[in-house]
Parts: structure tokens; sequence; C-alpha cells
């Protein structure tokens, strides 16, 4: 016995254990995610853990050329082979041959006459162990006639069509004001930015298991999962109620992590077969047959006053689409609506196209078309201070945009757009210390220990990004979700089929029902395609759509609470309130607990949450075609070795409109990896495709930034200025740092070395002051 326990012992005294933290509750609580621990523990079952009685394992043969003529395919040596159970090919897919994200199916299961870009599908084989159905998926042969690879997509436009829809998936003509405005001061550009990957922490994988009424079950880490099903019922050739997809565990998602290509091949091998199917892609499987970010040539021209203020933007934009349309029609409007930026421009006359080449497909990755963009028009202004020996932060603030500003589409802004707030935020934070000049502090120096020359040879450089983002789909998507809520013995659960992909729309919902309800105890259920759609996991949506119809169908269960006690004490539902598991009159008359209101009984209701329709724009570019905006001011300051070209980002400071706060942790952990994944786009992740070849599609050869790489990142001011339209008010987080952050470290870069700095992600050599 210790000597304090001793005294106590003796002198009768107790020792009052401390009381338990509280758990937190509700909105704007920093609720941990449910499913923490056991991703911590490393127990949480992702696609790649799953497992069947009577499993078979597939391969998927893909092409190793760019463009190329099928002369024939032979698949007799692989149906040989010992173990192999099914080869399918695009003569074995009994429904639709195409399918495709976005607006058109133009992509096809299997390649059958023409091969479209490196990594496109052959064949896919089932086999009784994975090595053999490797084995046999090579042992397919396909006699090829090699073509050259259209890969410049400005060739695009005079090259022989590559597909039958033609090259030109989509061309925008913006038009807004005076073509004859003119400005005392005009600055051009050209800009180039690269292809990044999604680079998913985990690679694609899924299981396959047929049905008794002839359908095929798939589980996948879908992230919008009656979209697949919809697409795999089409191919397969049966009505989407013989479809069901079951959502595993999401290993991060930052687009449309899933590849078509590989679960369409999943089900049909699972039908053929009668036996479950499971696929396990490779790194390379999966650099081959996701989508990846738009690469995008851009050239600008701004007309500006003796003042700084914009007069006008000329701008051409060109998005290389890869081999299929996939989402590269919403990522142009994106890129066309935001080319001015969040500045007020008079006048502007934008001309962009999306085009196919023989480059593998892109389509949706967060922030597409508005990052590109943000890039391009944020060195013009740049150049514009540097003409006019004006400070970069001034001349953005003699431009922003506010609410009531109009965009170049004609569209009247009419949420909170607080972006002189944003930028005088950052502008006026404090700068970070200089590095000592002391052996100790090497690592501090851009290159690391030894990786960098003499420190004399350092510059410091400060620079802005100001990007903009839209919420949900655009020009006339209709965006709906349901939602189920239940309460019954204290503990609710909640059905809706929104994905959590790490954005944390799981927390959120158990968030919003302990705040209606007073219920601690909240369920999120698996998601499957047996409850009603609720869309894709991207652009913010499940904050908005998801959470909204939640809230609303939370709001029904706490109505039908509430309503006998109401009427038993002579009054509404509005003079009662619930917090902390209690309900309470206005006038402290009634008071009684939820669990006693609920006395047994099983309470439900489901809700949708439509918002605002939106408009296509027109044949110049005009029309409401969003249906909200979200901002974000980063400041960068980076350190560059100018004699070798190394960048080291010291700092980022970031000021972003979020509407409201609803989980304090959350949001600030979205911000800092959004702002992570920019520092990749502006330094290291350039997916490289001479000839259209994927070269090193590894985590090798594609350098992701790592916790090594990660600057200090200042959240400088959360501007909570409520969004009136959106449910609780709040905005989407994790999109615009990726937009804003890459564009601040070229413009920090530039101020740094004085080089124009027009390409992303940024070489050694366009830092490079002097040579040696």
């Amino acid at each position: 016995m210790s000597n304090d326990a001793a005294t106590a012992e003796a002198t009768g005294a107790t020792e009052t254990a401390p009381a338990p933290e509280p758990i937190p509750h509700g909105l704007g609580a920093s609720l941990p995610p449910a499913d923490a621990r056991a991703k911590t523990e490393g127990t949480f079952p992702y696609a790649a853990d799953l497992w069947a009685e009577g499993l078979l394992w597939a391969a998927v043969l893909r092409s190793p050329h760019a463009h190329a003529r099928i002369v024939s395919i032979d698949t007799t040596h692989a149906r040989e082979m010992p173990g192999v159970r099914a080869v399918v090919t695009h003569e074995d897919v009994p429904g639709a041959p195409l399918h495709g994200r976005g607006s058109r199916a133009d992509r096809p299961v299997f390649a059958s006459d023409v091969v479209r870009h490196h990594g496109e599908p052959i064949a896919a084989v089932a086999a009784d162990h994975p090595d053999t159905a490797r084995m046999a998926a090579a042992a397919v042969i396909v006699e090829y006639e090699v073509l050259d690879p259209v890969t410049d997509p400005e060739q695009a436009f005079e090259a022989e069509p590559l597909h039958p829809d033609g090259n030109l998936i989509r061309h925008i003509p913006l038009r807004h004001g005076d073509p004859e405005a003119a400005g005392e001061v005009v600055v051009e550009g050209l800009y180039r930015i690269g292809r990044q990957d999604p680079a998913p922490i985990g690679a694609e994988a899924g299981l396959a298991v047929p049905r008794p009424d002839g359908g095929v079950e798939l589980y996948l880490a879908s992230t919008d999962p009656h979209g697949d099903r919809d697409t795999a019922a089409d191919c397969y050739g049966l009505s989407p109620e013989q479809v069901k997809v079951v959502v595993t565990g999401v290993p991060g998602a930052t687009a449309d992590r899933e590849d078509q290509g590989f679960q369409l091949p999943l089900g049909l091998l699972a039908l053929k077969t009668g036996c479950p199917v499971k696929l396990t892609a490779t790194r390379e499987e999966s650099f081959l047959g996701h989508v990846h970010r738009h690469p995008t040539l851009l050239r600008y021209r701004h007309h500006a006053d003796a003042e700084g203020r914009v007069v006008k933007v000329e701008a051409q934009i060109l998005l290389d689409a890869g081999a299929y349309a996939d989402t590269s029609s919403d990522a142009l409007a994106a890129a066309v609506a935001f080319a001015c930026g969040p500045y007020v421009v008079p006048n502007a006359f934008i001309e962009g196209w999306a085009v196919r080449t023989n480059n593998p497909p892109s389509g949706h990755v967060r922030g597409e078309g508005a990052m590109q963009v943000c890039a391009a028009y944020e060195a013009q202004m740049d150049k514009i201070a540097k003409k006019l020996g004006l400070d970069p932060a001034e001349v953005r603030l003699r431009n922003v945009l506010a609410t009531g500003d109009v965009l170049p589409t004609g569209q009247t802004v009419t949420c909170p757009a607080p972006v002189a707030e944003l930028l005088q935020a950052v502008r006026d934070f404090p700068l970070p210390a200089l590095p000592k000049d002391t052996p100790e502090d090497e690592w501090l120096l851009p290159g690391g220990p030894e990786g960098a020359g003499e420190p004399g040879a350092v510059r410091r450089g400060v620079g802005y990004g100001i990007g903009m983002v839209h919420m949900l789909g655009a020009e006339g998507a209709d965006e709906v979700s349901t939602a189920t809520v239940k309460v019954q013995d204290g503990a609710a659960t909640v059905l809706c089929a929104a994905v959590e992909t790490g954005q944390g729309f799981t927390t959120l919902a158990r968030q919003i029902v302990q705040e209606t309800l007073g219920v601690d105890e909240v369920r999120v259920a698996p998601v499957d395609t047996d409850q009603p759609p609720a869309g894709a996991g991207c652009r913010g949506r499940h904050t908005w759509v998801s959470g909204g119809a939640v809230e609303r169908a939370a709001k029904m269960v706490r109505t039908q609470l509430l309503q006998p006690l109401a009427h038993q004490f002579g009054m509404s539902t509005e003079l009662l309130q619930i917090a902390d598991g209690k309900i309470t009159s206005y006038d402290g008359v009634l008071s009684t607990t939820v669990a006693e209101a609920l006395d047994g009984k099983e309470l439900w209701a489901t809700a949708q949450c439509r918002p605002h329709p939106t408009e296509p724009l027109d044949e110049t570019g005009q029309g409401d075609a969003f249906v909200g905006m979200a901002f974000c001011a980063i400041r960068a300051v980076v350190d560059v070795d100018i004699e070798i070209g190394s960048v080291r980002v010291v700092e980022l400071a970031v000021a972003q409109d979020v509407g409201r706060v609803l989980n304090p942790a959350q949001l600030t952990a979205r911000i800092e990896a959004g702002v992570t994944q920019g520092v990749g786009i502006a330094l290291t992740e350039n997916l490289r495709t001479p000839r259209g070849l994927i070269r090193h599609p590894d985590l090798t050869g594609y350098a992701l930034p790592t916790a090594l790489d990660a600057p200090d990142i200042r959240i400088v001011k959360l501007v909570e200025e409520r969004d009136v339209v959106a449910p609780f008010g709040a905005k989407a987080v994790s999109a615009v740092p990726v937009v804003a952050s890459p564009a601040a470290v070229a413009s920090a870069v530039r101020a740094a070395t004085g080089r124009p700095v027009n390409r992303l992600p940024i070489r050694p050599q366009a830092a490079v002051v002097t040579w040696n």
C-alpha cells in the first residue's frame, strides 16, 4: 500500500475518481468516427478482405499498346490450362457493349476491334488460384496491328476519328460583355497542367457472387453504388433488380476511384461460372485502370487598367480527356465557368474544348476543371502585379468577388462569398521565421539533409492562391438523396445509400440524429442498392443532400415523438425541446427523458432532400449552372535553392469559408488533407505517359507527398457565414484547398525566383536562376 493510500485509510478520507470526459455530442462537436478504432487496429473489413465458399480468382488482360487494331484474339491456350474455369472477351458481353460515367456510354467493356488506350481490358479469366488466373490471362494470344497514337490534344482536332463519336467531346464558347473592351495593361501566358492520379490508399478489389434468380451481387468499394448497379445491369443484360451492389469498406477516395473495366468483367465471370469470383488489383493494374486528372493546356490574356483592375479576360482551355468521355463534359463546364476565378470580370471570352486522345482516360478527380484554371488565372494576377509594380495581394483585393456579383456565366453569386475577408486573413497572418544558417538545421533547407546547395543560394518567396469550386452536380443534374431514420429502445439507426469515402458522412449522420432526437447511440447501416439512391460521393454532395435527407427524416421522427406529449399538455411541439436526452417544455411544466417518451415504441420516417434546380450552359456559356460555391485563400511561403531548383514549402496559411463548422476535428483534417494533396500536385505528382504508355505505374515512379513533405499548415480563419439554401448552412471543404494550394505554391516560387513558372508540377529547371 502506498503512503498516500495508507494516509487516506487512516484518516477515513476517500479519493474521488476524476469524472470521465464527456462524449462529444451533436452538431459542432468533434465526434470521432465510429470505425476509427477498427481502422487503426487493422480489423476494418475492406473489399480485399472478402471471402466466399468455392471462391475463384480473376485476372484481366490489358492492352500493352496505346492505339492498335485487334486482328484476332485466341483464348484456346488459356481455356485449356488446368484450373481455369472461364475466359471472357467482348463476345461474351450479353447486354449493352458500351458503358461510361457522365452522360455518354462510349466505353466498351472489352476492346473488340480497336484498342484506344494503354491498359484497356481485352479479356478476363477466372481460375481456382490467383497465379493460375494471371498466367491464363497472359496466355490469351492477341494479334495487334499497332497504330500511331494521338497523344497531343491539339492534334486531336485534325486527326482521324479515334472513336465513332469523333474526337471532340464538348466545346463551350463563353461570351460575356464587350469583345472590344481593352485595358492599359495586357499580360499573356501559356500554362500546362500535368496528369495526376488519385492514388487511392488501397487498390481496387471486389467480389461477385451469382444469385439463384440468375442475377449477381457485387461487393465493391463503390462510391456510386446505384450508378454502378445500373451500368452492370445494362452490361449483363439483366434488370436492375437482378443486380445488387453491396458497398464494402472504401480505403479512401478523392475521385471516381472504381475501375469499371475491372468491375464489369468480375460480374460476367461470376455469371458464367456460377461461382463467387474475386479480383484484387495490383498497384500497376490500378494505375492502368482508373481515371486520372485531365492534363490541360491553357492560353490566357488579361487586360487591366492602371490600378490593376481586370477589364477583360480572354482564354483558351483544352482538356485532354484521354480515350473516353467519362466526366469530361462536367470538368470542362467547371473550367470554363471558373476561368476568371473569384474575381469581378466585366468582359470575358473563353473557348473551352475537351477532346479524345490515346492517352489514359481522364475523369472526376477532386477539384476537376477548377484546379487547372486556378493555376493559370493566379499566374496572370501575379503578372499584372509585377507589370504595375503592385503588391500581389493588393491586386487581388482590388478584384475579388463578393455576394451579389455576377459570374462570366451570367449567374449571380447568391451564396456567401467572403473572398476579400479570406485573402486579408492570410495576408495579415505573421510570416514564419527564417531558417537559421546552422548545421543542425540543415534539414530545413530545400532538399533535406545534404540535399541542398549552399545556404546562400536559398531564396524565400511568398505567394497567393484563391480558389473556388462548385458544390453538387451542375447544369441541370437532378441532385437527390433519400434517408430513413428509425428509433427504438433508446437507439437510432440511419439508412442512407451515401457512401463513406473518408469525407465523414457517417459521423455527420450520427451527429444530426443526436442533435435532433437526443439519442446518444446512433448506428449508420451498411450501404447497398436495396436502399433508395443517394448518388455519387463527390463535390460535397453527401454533406448537403444526404445530410439534408437525414435531418428531414430525423425531424419527422422528432415530431412523432413529441406530438403525444404536446397533445397531453395542450401545447404545440414547437414549445418542446430535446437536449441531452431530455424533453422539456418552455415553461418547465414538462420534463421527461427521450427513453421514457419512446416507451418501447419504434418510430421511423423516410425523407428526401433535393436542392433547387440548375440549368445547362447555353451556346454562349450563359446559365445558372451551379447550386452553390465555396472559396478558399491560401498564402504559401517557400524556400527555393535557385542553383539546383529544389523547393521546400515552409508554410501554407489557409482561410476558408465553410458556412458552418459541423465537426471541428473532421473539418480540420479535411482541409489539411486537401492542402497536402495540392502540394503534391504543385511539386511531385506527374503521371508520365510518353506515346500514351503509362511510365512507372507504381508508387515508386509516381511521387506522392509523404508526411515528411507536408508543410506547416496554419488554418488562420474559418468564415462561418451560413448558406441559407444548404442544410445546416454548411459548405463542402475538401476540394477547394486542393484547387488553391498548387496555385499558391507556384506563386511563391515565382516570387522567390522571378521565373514565370507556367507548368505544374514545377520542374527543378523552372526554379533555377543561375547555374554554377
